[in-house]
């Protein structure tokens, strides 16, 4: 048993399956008479208050704010360890995964405000940006070798460069009023974490006590507290200088198996508890569900295709090898898989309940149909003859 446990959480396409499973409980639930006591549960507060300590807020808030923000770090952790010394650390090797990233978010994001201009729902543009990362390779990785491994490694460069670009865009358009007073510990802490990665500092313990203080004070300063997960995770330690495991391995490791399967999962029970009521389907041909699906869908691959044709004719890049055209596009399509990203941008966008509802409501059907159709699409494209790599 312990054998095939493992054998589970070490798969590629496990942390996709335990997410699928969480999402379909959470449906039930809501649109079950556990419904509203599921609600009760997530609008219990937890936490403590003091006259100068707030930390008592709602259960969904600690796993949107508190949780998430570990989910922040691991993500962190995967960007510096990609840019120091993967697929990002050097320039012919990011170019590609980052012009496509751009392209597959600001297509989208023109698409949504397009369609919703005008009217309340338009701030919710940051939506169709995002790609589930977990999602996304969780698909690719079920196709086997049926796609090049270059292909699965320019999907997760793209995901990656993809959070990276959610990330700036929450922290810039989706934070409340700065209050630069709580910005200034924060960036005085983090301060003092750079000069212990200066200073040689490998014990993680100098890193993650100050990281909670950095969560606090950036909680507190408008800006999202799942930031500072990210600003955490850029500070510690890479390089090995024959000292056994870096620590940013070691944490990574550490961290993958809860936040695939307990984080993650628990973000998507509290937030896809969606009650199906009359009206909803036609909230999807509404301007907010036009804007997300058709942005996740159409505006995801086009992004990826054009933007991959423009990065080859001005030679800042090259295909991955072995891949064809198609299976760019339907490399595009899996990133339409917005899910996590998406859901948590819907919740910083709109405070209007129905329109999360509708929102999170697009997401799901855009998500099912992008993977759906770039599996589709995926495993019956077949990988181009070296002849035909050697022409393109």
């Amino acid at each position: 048993m312990l054998k095939i446990l493992k054998n589970f959480t070490d798969s590629p396409t496990s942390g996709g399956i335990i997410l699928f499973i969480c999402v379909l409980i959470s449906l039930s639930i809501a649109n079950s008479p556990l419904g509203a006591a599921f609600e009760n549960i997530l609008n219990t507060p937890l936490g403590f208050e003091t006259a100068s300590v707030h930390l008592r807020y709602t259960a969904a808030l600690w796993i949107n704010d508190g949780l998430m923000a570990i989910f922040f770090l691991l993500v962190g952790l995967e960007i510096k360890r990609e840019l120091v010394s993967g697929e990002l650390s050097t320039p012919r090797q990011a170019l590609l995964p980052i012009f496509c990233a751009f392209g597959g978010a600001i297509v989208p994001a023109g698409i949504y405000f397009a369609v919703n201009q005008g009217t309340e729902t338009v701030s919710g543009w940051g939506i169709p940006m995002a790609t589930d990362i977990a999602f996304a390779l969780a698909v690719i990785a079920m196709l086997g070798k049926r796609v090049p491994s270059s292909l699965k490694v320019f999907l997760a460069a793209l995901a990656i460069v993809d959070d990276l670009i959610a990330i700036l865009v929450i922290a810039i358009f989706y934070s409340a009023e700065l209050h630069t007073i709580y910005l200034g510990y924060a960036a005085a802490i983090l301060a003092l974490l750079f000069v212990f990665n200066r200073l040689g500092v490998r014990s993680l313990f100098f890193y993650l006590i100050p990281g909670l203080f950095i969560w606090y004070f950036v909680h507190h300063s408008g800006i999202h507290a799942t930031i500072a997960g990210v600003l955490t995770a850029m500070t510690i330690p890479l390089a090995t200088k024959g000292q056994g495991e870096p620590p940013l391995l070691k944490l990574e490791h550490a961290l993958t198996t809860p936040v695939n399967f307990l984080i993650v999962p628990l973000f998507a029970l509290a937030n896809t508890a969606i009650r199906f009521e009359e009206g909803m389907l036609e909230g999807l041909i509404s301007p907010l569900g036009v804007g997300i699906i058709v942005g996740l869908m159409l505006g995801k691959p086009v992004g990826v295709y054009l933007m991959t044709k423009l990065a080859i004719l001005l030679r800042i890049g090259s295909m991955p090898q072995g891949a064809s055209w198609a299976q760019i596009i339907g490399v595009g399509l899996l990133a339409g898989i917005g899910f996590t990203m998406s859901i948590f941008i819907a919740l910083l966008s709109f405070s209007d309940n129905l329109l999360i509802a509708e929102a999170k409501f697009s997401i799901l059907i855009a998500s099912l149909l992008s993977g759906v159709t770039g599996y589709i699409l995926l495993s019956r494209v077949a990988t181009p003859s070296n002849d035909n790599e050697k022409k393109t």
